[in-house]
């Protein structure tokens, strides 16, 4: 077998210039949607200074730029994790379908969102109408198959990832991907049945942490894409033989906080 960049998940042989030169070789379309959603959040970034106007007393332009800021992260993800795939079943069909979800599922959320904002209307929650009520609808559908393309992929690279055994790093990114689709769809749904509360919480975030609000645990589900291979690339490098058993504490303990925060926020 010819050598292989899948060993930039090898802690011990992981390096900045890796870094560097593994995001250039990826998945191409994955990357260069990811820098166009990092692009487009410049002119949001300006329309958020100069456009007052809000919607339930928050900037309009305040959900685009988390949609695109949080689409960047997630294709980049996608597309290093891909990487753990020998090469023909990286570009077999079924992952280029794959990657064309991802792209297109999360495009037509930003778009209608930013559109929204644009108007000065909500996009979720708004079933002022036919149109907004099905446009509310199909974006639920959308965020289903995104999320559903990591359940595939962590599928993908259970059966036909060319490291054996695996690496804690390659588990947690099985394990990541997993909950992501788990996590991230049970949220997404409690969060459709339930408006979190009017106005401004956190700083940056927005959320509000006193009660009805399930989007922290949303947040925690959709970025087990990233959080539970981080940890699990860390503890592989710095944990020695007991990494495994350090992961699956942390995975167990990342699941009671998703929970936690689903529970404190189904309580009006």
């Amino acid at each position: 077998m010819a050598p292989s960049n899948l060993v930039l998940l090898d802690a011990s042989r992981y390096t900045s210039r890796d870094l560097v030169a593994g995001f250039a070789r990826r998945h191409r379309a994955l990357v260069i949607y990811a820098g166009l959603m990092a692009c487009l959040m410049v002119p949001t970034l300006v329309l958020m200074a100069f456009d007052e106007r809000t919607t339930r007393e928050v900037g309009v332009w305040a959900k685009p730029l988390k949609f695109m800021a949080s689409t960047a992260l997630f294709s980049l993800s996608t597309a290093w994790f891909m990487d753990l795939l020998p090469e023909s079943v990286r570009t077999s069909p079924a992952n280029r379908a794959m990657i064309w979800t991802v792209i297109l599922t999360s495009a037509f959320e930003v778009a209608y969102i930013s559109i929204q904002g644009a108007l000065g209307a909500p996009s979720h929650y708004n079933t002022a109408d036919a149109f907004h009520a099905a446009m509310f609808g199909l974006m639920a559908v959308a965020a289903v198959m995104l999320t559903g393309t990591q359940a595939f992929l962590a599928w993908q690279i259970f059966v036909h990832g060319v490291q054996r055994p695996r690496p804690v790093a390659t588990q947690a990114v099985i394990v990541g991907l997993v909950l992501t689709f788990v996590l991230a769809t049970a949220s997404g749904f409690m969060l459709g049945a339930s408006q979190p509360p009017v106005g401004v919480g956190v700083p940056v975030v927005g959320w509000h942490l006193t009660g009805g609000d399930t989007r922290p645990a949303h947040f925690l589900g959709v970025h087990a894409q990233q959080f539970i291979p981080l940890a699990g690339f860390l503890l592989q490098r710095f944990a020695g033989h007991a990494a495994g058993l350090w992961l699956a504490a942390f995975v167990a303990a990342y699941s009671a906080g998703w929970l936690l925060l689903s529970v404190a926020g189904l309580q009006a």
